[in-house]
Parts: structure tokens; sequence; C-alpha cells
């Protein structure tokens, strides 16, 4: 079944959209939070919990802290073989750049929200309102115009919000 019916019944047994791709009843606090702009999302999808800190336990884990991401060793035995010698299982990791901080909060803004408010990106980072304004009008020209830009933000309509993803992904440097 596509999407759109599987949607079409989780709102037909009363529940609400979350993001871009989870559900919940309207007393559920993934609901409250998602109304109350205290939505988060991490590896795992949308979450309540705004710690900056989640730790990746076992092979091929993901690990994330301000200051970056670590992961673990992604086969099985490689991953236990480390434990096992009492080395640490981390086999690669990123340091994030200012850049990648601003980008990320733009990202999440966009999948848990669906807008971004420029002051509150201004005011979170070293950038001045034009860059953002500029940098948000060159991901709407790749989209045709579909998306709302004004002074205070970016919005994607409710008839973009099938293209989040690949909104988002216009911000991701990394993006190949």
């Amino acid at each position: 079944m596509p999407f759109q019916t599987h949607k079409q019944i989780f709102k037909s047994d009363g529940y609400e959209s979350i993001g871009i791709d989870h559900f919940a009843l309207p007393n559920d606090t993934m609901t409250l939070a998602s109304h109350t702009g205290k939505l988060f999302r991490n590896f795992q999808g949308y979450t309540t919990d705004a710690s900056k800190f989640l730790i990746g336990v076992g092979a091929s884990a993901i690990s994330k802290f301000p200051q970056g991401y670590a992961q673990n060793a992604a086969v099985t035995s490689e991953y236990s073989k480390l434990i096992d010698t009492g080395d640490m299982a981390t086999v690669r990791g990123h340091k994030l750049t200012n850049r990648d901080r601003l980008n990320s909060d733009i990202i999440a803004a966009l999948l848990c929200q669906f807008q971004v408010r420029i002051a509150e990106i201004c005011e979170n980072h070293d950038i001045q309102p034009a860059a953002v304004l500029e940098l948000f009008e060159r991901v709407n020209m790749r989209f045709e115009n579909l998306l709302q830009v004004t002074e205070t933000g970016l919005i994607i309509p409710s008839e973009a919000r099938p293209l989040t993803r690949m909104i988002a992904r216009e911000f991701d440097q990394y993006n190949s």
C-alpha cells in the first residue's frame, strides 16, 4: 500500500501526522511536542528527547555528541574483538564544523516543524539574516518556487511536504 493510503488509515483511526513519517494519538507526548515546537529527530526517528548526546551501543552504532559523531566497527566480529580486548569499538568519527551545526539546525527544523525561522538561526549561529535568506532563496529556486520564503524564514507548505526529505537534503553539504 502506498504511504498516502496508510496515512489515511492512521488519520481515520484518530492518529495525527508527526513530521514526515510518524503518527501518534492526539494526547501523546510526541503530538504535543510537535504542536509546541519541541519535537526533535535523531538516528532512530522523531523524539521528545532534547539531549545533545546519543550513545550508540553495538556493531555499526553511531553516537552523537555536541562536538561530532563517532561510529563503532560495522562488522560484528571486528566490534566483538575490539570490545573483548578492552579497546574502544569506535573506528571513525567526524568533528562538526560551525557550518555542519548550521546545516544540522536547518535540516532538523525542516524535518520537525516544516519551517525555519531566520531569527533563531541567526541567534544560534554566527550568520547574518541576508546570508540565510540567500541560502533559502537558492533552495527555493531548485524547487521552482514551491516553498514560501519571507524575511522571517522558510516554510514548506502542506502540498510540498512529501518533498521534505529532498528539500532538507539541499542543506546537507555532504550529500552526494
